[in-house]
């Protein structure tokens, strides 16, 4: 299909996916075994490089899924999501609570851009 754009292949998926001015990243994780707020640092900072790869940048978010393992993280992650999101741009965002993939994993975040 013409005009979709895949970038950061790994394994079996790409990172991004760019369609009709819309970037759609994958859902980021950290590094199991550290707290939800470290966790939470390291997929803003992976999340960041990404929007830069797909040509946009956290300003221009529309939606964002967050998952927890435990939702007693809640408040642990919203400051760090507050100290990065520009609170004049945040975007949709939805919270829930899932098993992650890996045992250690607490927070997983997905995102949508504007491109």
């Amino acid at each position: 299909m013409s005009g979709i754009e895949r970038l950061e292949f790994d394994t079996r998926i790409h990172h991004v996916v760019k369609h009709n001015g819309v970037a759609y990243l994958t859902g980021q994780v950290g590094t199991p075994g550290t707290s939800a707020g470290e966790q939470m640092k390291e997929i803003l900072a992976k999340i960041d490089r990404l929007l830069s790869v797909a040509g946009t940048s956290k300003d221009k978010l529309l939606n964002v899924m967050l998952w927890l393992d435990d939702l007693r993280d809640f408040e642990e992650v919203n400051k760090v999501w507050d100290a990065w999101v520009p609170m004049a741009h945040a975007p949709a965002r939805s919270t829930g609570q899932a098993r992650m993939a890996k045992s250690g994993m607490l927070v997983e975040v997905i995102v949508t851009a504007a491109v």
